[in-house]
């Protein structure tokens, strides 16, 4: 080892490179130094301790759910009982409790575009938050939703349903009497006691007057989104495109509904507002008097242009009751303003005599009049 200082290096000589002279050396400040570090060391180490403490409490704690929120654990999940665009509703069990559990298609594996994810995402997110702020005999009942679920209790007969990992789900009461639609389509040729038909119409006008109430629109009322209960109640399902009112009309454009139920100013892409429920309802009345479809035989196209631009709409028949025609005519007029608030459509319902009868004449009976013969389309 070469000594400091080099050859004939005195006392006072400086250290060559590398070394530091013994005698040099301030002793109290280096303590002073290692004190200081040792003590940020400890510090840091400290609260990273206290770090993965709160990580692994936080772990260990359940989130807390929204208020909106149904707990997987409770819900058993069934066999198919409808398919559609992005999803399955199943029969299921929440609580004991026969439920109806719409579980969502979110394209994880994917064979969506973005667009049709986030549409879903959006429609998921509105439904919820419209839905089950709601309590009304004449709307179906919302239970919870599901986020997210990885660990669904889903007993179909393969277990495989074709879901995403992350299943979200909607779970709502479970209607056996099934779609309103579906029990037209059975009652299409011997047709309905007009004391039925008015009370069915009856019960959608109560729904939708409070769905109005508190400033919700539907968007999509038909025969499809209303369900029967056992009592043949009827009540409103499907909240997926209702979101509520906008203050200005012009915040609500585009066309959003089923075709064949929407009105001329939701067709033409014009601002609308709740109107447009009231226009789809009178839709709604024509086919339950008649149990048919409206504009069986056209195409898309010419159901918008003729709606609009003709002023086309389902042929009432001569039997009808006038008192129920009346209803229909205000309901579909073309001028949203002139067509009457929810709340007054129940008004007129309730003042209709039914003792009487006047439903709708089979085809088959001799005494079927010829206007509602040719109200029927196919066999």
């Amino acid at each position: 080892m070469k000594e400091a200082g080099g050859d004939g290096g005195g006392e006072g000589a400086a250290a060559g490179p590398g070394f530091v002279r013994a005698d040099q050396i301030d002793l109290k400040s280096l303590d002073e130094q290692l004190e200081r570090h040792l003590s940020r060391a400890w510090t840091m180490e400290k609260r990273k301790e206290e770090g993965d403490k709160d990580a692994k409490q936080q772990q260990q704690q359940p989130r807390r759910r929204e208020g909106w929120e149904a707990d997987p654990a409770r819900l058993v999940v069934r066999g198919v009982i409808a398919r559609g665009t992005f999803g399955t509703v199943h029969r299921g069990v929440y609580d004991g409790h026969d439920v109806a559990v719409k579980l969502l298609d979110w394209g994880e594996d994917g064979h969506r575009s973005e667009q049709e994810v986030t549409a879903v995402r959006a429609a998921f997110s509105q439904e919820v938050t419209v839905w089950h702020k709601l309590d009304h005999p004449n709307v179906t009942k919302f239970i919870g939703a599901i986020m997210g679920a990885r660990d669904l209790n889903i007993q179909t007969e393969n277990g495989n349903i074709g879901m995403p990992t992350n299943v979200c789900c909607v779970v709502v009461e479970y209607l056996p009497g099934g779609a309103l639609k579906t029990f037209l389509i059975k009652n299409r040729r011997r047709k309905l006691a007009f004391k039925v038909v008015v009370q069915i119409a009856l019960d959608l006008a109560r729904g939708l007057s409070y769905l109005h109430s508190k400033k919700i629109v539907h968007r999509d009322v038909k025969t499809e989104n209303m369900l029967l209960d056992k009592t043949r109640t009827v009540k409103i399902a499907d909240f997926g495109v209702a979101r509520h009112e906008a203050a200005n009309p012009s915040d609500m454009t585009g066309e959003t509904g089923t075709l064949g139920y929407m009105a001329p100013e939701v067709l033409n892409g014009n601002p609308y507002n709740r109107k447009c429920d009231v226009y789809s309802y009178g839709i709604c009345l024509w086919e339950v008097y008649c149990c048919d479809m409206p504009y069986a035989d056209l195409s898309f196209s010419e159901v918008t242009s003729a709606v609009v631009r003709q002023n086309l709409r389902p042929e009432i028949p001569r039997c009808c009751p006038s008192s129920f025609a009346n209803v229909m005519k205000r309901c579909w007029d073309a001028n949203p303003d002139k067509r009457p608030e929810m709340a007054e459509v129940v008004s007129m319902l309730e003042a209709i005599d039914t003792s009487k009868g006047g439903g709708m004449i089979p085809v088959d009976q001799p005494t079927g009049c010829f206007s509602c013969f040719r109200q029927r389309r196919g066999p």
